[in-house]
């Protein structure tokens, strides 16, 4: 295992980019994802089904799968089936608080009346879902029904008239994946995985309705896909592999930080894991742990190539304020503070996907079942965007109303700044409401 302990203050401008830089690996696809995102966009289910079998192995019959969502339902372990259920009724209870009211209110002199206010501008914004979306859930070398709830069950939170769900296929799909589909709500399910997923999604084909907007986290195909149709459909956003950063302090427990560690590391050999701290004796009792654990689990082989990449490490910061200056440049997916005073050290956190604090919010905890969001994004993108939301699948409208007093309060500005533009129809647009009174 090569996670040694380094201190922050030593690192060499290699290994700062190395945590600091990290990369969704799209340059590497991109020109081969282009090509399958241009052959299912003209060629429709004929291509999808060549490259489920080249890249999946699959022979694939209908695309639609909708109707084993719920026979897969029915045939799921009851133990399975209650927790499927108790997630997704938590993340829909927290995604429900998200949802944004209409309002509109009234700027400007206020008067008796009806109506707008004399001299008013009646301003307001309001919500309406997209119509159309599609969930990308990754498949390959582990399901993932958890992503099935955090994609779905916010747009049917929000409303959404049609949300499809993609998943890649397989000889047997998985029935939880399938019965998570069902509990959330999916309209439709394709089994088509990859950048095949994504075209079809985007732009339809024989078997598949096109959306507005395709969510969801998948490996670097799938993220280079999502880039190439970017701007025909939306996207949420680009996601690399996962990461998680911890940063404790003398009272945290090193078994925990180790086991958090280990957790994250288990879904990819490129995810991220690091642990800072201001107590080089924490930092030591933390990799001893790693050192230790790692042989009791199902997937070591995948932990111990993600606890070997250049971007995963523990380190020891010279003081609490040096590890937050770390965390704030490394902008963690997962950000977890097993520390003292946590809510104080939240409060010099600006840039995280999402925080986890104390010793018994473990990160599984929000990858699961806690209510929060775990589509979130990498690769330090938590310094421009947050996470998938209720916001992520509706569009706003501002709405506005001006009485005859409150245009004319405001003829000057609007018609001296179209002019100082050049734009004279525009103030004549203004000017014209006025033409009778001058008469």
């Amino acid at each position: 295992m090569n996670l040694e302990v380094r201190a922050v203050s030593e690192l060499s401008p290699d290994e700062r980019a190395a945590f600091f830089d990290r990369d969704a690996g799209v340059s590497e696809v991109r020109s081969d994802v282009e090509e399958i995102v241009d052959r299912v966009r003209t060629e429709g289910d004929v291509a999808v089904r060549e490259f489920c079998r080249e890249f999946d192995g699959v022979e694939v019959g209908n695309l639609d799968i909708t109707d084993s969502a719920e026979r897969a339902y029915d045939e799921i372990d009851g133990d399975v089936r209650d927790a499927i259920e108790t997630a997704a009724a938590n993340v829909r209870e927290f995604h429900e608080r998200q949802m944004p009211e209409d309002w509109r209110a009234s700027f400007g002199s206020e008067a008796d009346g009806d109506g707008p206010e004399a001299g008013s501008r009646e301003l307001g914004r309001r919500f309406r879902p997209l119509d159309r979306v599609g969930v990308y859930a990754p498949g390959g070398t582990a399901a993932y029904p958890s992503s099935v709830i955090m994609g779905v069950v916010p747009a049917t939170v929000a409303d959404v008239d049609h949300v499809a769900l993609a998943t890649p296929p397989a000889e047997e799909l998985n029935p939880v994946t399938l019965a998570a589909a069902h509990v959330a709500g999916a309209d439709r399910i394709y089994s088509v995985g990859g950048a095949q997923a994504i075209s079809a999604l985007a732009y339809g084909t024989e078997s598949v309705t096109a959306v507005q907007k395709i969510v969801g986290p998948g490996n670097k195909w799938v993220t280079a896909a999502k880039a190439t149709v970017r701007g025909d459909v939306d996207i949420d956003f680009l996601a690399g592999p996962s990461e998680v950063l911890v940063i404790a302090d003398e009272t945290a427990d090193p078994g925990l930080v180790a086991a958090d560690l280990i957790a994250q590391a288990e879904h990819d050999p490129a995810a991220s894991v690091v642990a800072v701290t201001d107590d080089e004796s924490v930092a030591s009792k933390v990799y001893a742990e790693v050192s230790a654990r790692i042989d009791d689990r199902e997937r070591d082989e995948v932990i111990r190539k993600a606890l070997e990449n250049d971007a995963s490490g523990i380190l020891h910061a010279r003081s609490m304020s040096e590890a937050v200056l770390f965390a704030e440049e490394y902008a963690a997916e997962h950000l977890s503070i097993q520390t003292d005073d946590d809510e104080a050290l939240l409060d010099r956190i600006t840039n995280a996907g999402s925080v986890f604090l104390g010793p018994s919010t473990p990160v599984a905890a929000g990858d699961y079942a806690s209510g929060t969001n775990h589509v979130l994004p990498t690769s330090g993108g938590a310094k421009r965007y947050g996470g998938l939301s209720v916001d992520t699948f509706l569009r706003s409208t501002t709405v506005q109303r001006l009485d005859r007093v409150g245009l004319e309060s405001l003829s000057e500005t609007i018609t001296t700044l179209a002019e100082a533009e050049g734009l004279e129809a525009h103030a004549e647009s203004v000017r014209t409401r006025f033409d009778a009174d001058s008469e």
